[in-house]
Formats: C-alpha cells, structure tokens, sequence
C-alpha cells in the first residue's frame, strides 16, 4: 500500500505564489511518475505537471511557464512551485504516484486564487 500526503495549499491573491508538498510512504519502487492533478468545480480532473523517478517533466499547457515540479528522490517526495497564479487555477490539487501499473491518489488540497 502507498499513502499519499499533501500540503501547502490555501487563499492566495492573483499573482502570488504557493508550494504544494506531497509525501509518499509504504511501498515505494524507484521506478515511478509522481505529479499533480487539479479538478476545479463542475470540471473535469486535468494534468498539472507529472516528473518521474529519471527526472524527466510534463506539464499541462495551461500552467507551462508558471508552475514547476520537482522531487526528493530520497524522500519520495515531490513539490509543486506554483507562480503568477491566476483564479482559474482555483481547484483541488491532487498528488498521484504511478508505479508498477498500479495508481495512488491523495486526499487533495485545496486551491483558492482570489482577490
């Protein structure tokens, strides 16, 4: 079994920027994807950015430029850098960890951009 744990989301003003954090434990394999999803109200679930265990990225064209992942191989942990945020990035940001084709899903966090 995964766990997937998820912080650093709250209210930001247009512009600002969060971190999200995302903590994986249990039975982690050193080959994997770990990312961020977003699914905003009466939408549906969108890629963010994913990065795998290689370090290799992929980011959803609409947060391309703004957003960064990145990960604590040694922590199985990986981090979303979220800059000149905008209100339609409002949404519940979920971390998932693909590995061994078996998926994981956190609680999500919650995202708010508003003035």
């Amino acid at each position: 079994q995964v766990q997937l744990v998820e912080s650093g989301g709250g209210l930001v003003q247009p512009g600002g920027s969060l971190r999200l954090s995302c903590a994986a434990s249990g039975i982690i394999f050193s080959i994997n994807v770990m990312g961020w999803y977003r699914q905003a109200p009466g939408k549906e679930r969108e890629l963010v950015a994913v990065i795998s265990s290689g370090g290799r990225t992929n980011y959803g064209d609409s947060v391309k430029g703004r957003f960064t992942i990145s990960r604590d191989g040694g922590q199985n942990t990986v981090y979303l850098q979220m800059n000149s945020l905008k209100p339609e990035d409002t949404a519940v940001y979920y971390c998932k960890i693909d590995q061994r084709m078996y998926a994981y899903w956190g609680q999500g966090t919650q995202v708010t951009v508003s003035s």
